[in-house]
């Protein structure tokens, strides 16, 4: 399966860190309101029974909306939600070994830094990339900060949907412009807000005005 670049475009990442007052299916279904055009669901603490679980309900909410479903890093719980894609890091299983397990009607993402990751996580399969972390962010901290050069060099160098991740928001999307990169993942940008919907509006047009300049 191949990823459309309009996929990229608002792509929400899950932290339960900001759950507050909502479930994370209130939160995700909120983002799914304001325009979110793909979500990964992340949990590094569930059992992957829990996962799976939470999974199923995510991923059939995600498909009332149309909105293309992914799982970070199990690819186990992937498989059995039948979601549409798994995306793995470069400290996770390799590309190609995930590409085996899925087979080709899954689409996989893969975190990359450089030229040289793109260009082989490609060649493994891959049918999107996320590419930073951008700026520094709580959300991971041990990630290391790209270079827009790189972010541009990378775009150049691949012919599959990109999407730059990492400390991003309202407030720097529009640095974006001119990369070549087709979205923006955002965590803590939708699910820190108090009014999830409404913020997903407006990303979603940033995002937008960004990717057309």
């Amino acid at each position: 399966m191949k990823c459309d670049k309009k996929t990229m475009l608002l792509y929400a990442v899950t932290d339960r860190a900001w759950l507050k007052d909502q479930t994370l299916y209130e939160q995700v279904e909120a983002a799914l309101k304001g325009g979110v055009t793909c979500v990964q669901l992340r949990e590094k603490e569930l059992g992957d029974e829990d996962f799976l679980s939470e999974a199923l309900e995510i991923g059939a909410l995600c498909k009332r909306y149309n909105v293309p479903f992914f799982i970070n890093d199990n690819v186990e719980v992937a498989i059995k939600c039948k979601a549409d894609g798994i995306h793995v890091g470069q400290d996770d299983m390799s590309a190609e070994d995930v590409r085996k397990l899925v087979g080709n009607d899954m689409m996989l993402g893969v975190s990359v830094h450089t030229v040289e990751e793109a260009l082989d996580a490609v060649k493994a399969g891959a049918d999107c990339l996320g590419v930073g972390a951008m700026y520094s962010t709580a959300t991971k901290e041990d990630a290391d900060v790209v270079s827009m050069e790189a972010l541009r060099d990378i775009c150049a160098a691949v012919d599959v949907p990109v999407v730059a991740i990492g400390g991003l928001g309202k407030h720097n999307i529009m640095k974006l412009a001119g990369t070549g990169v087709d979205g923006v993942a955002l965590v803590s940008a939708i699910f820190s807000a108090d009014d999830i919907e409404s913020e997903c509006k407006e990303l979603r047009r940033l995002s937008e005005e960004m990717i057309r300049l």
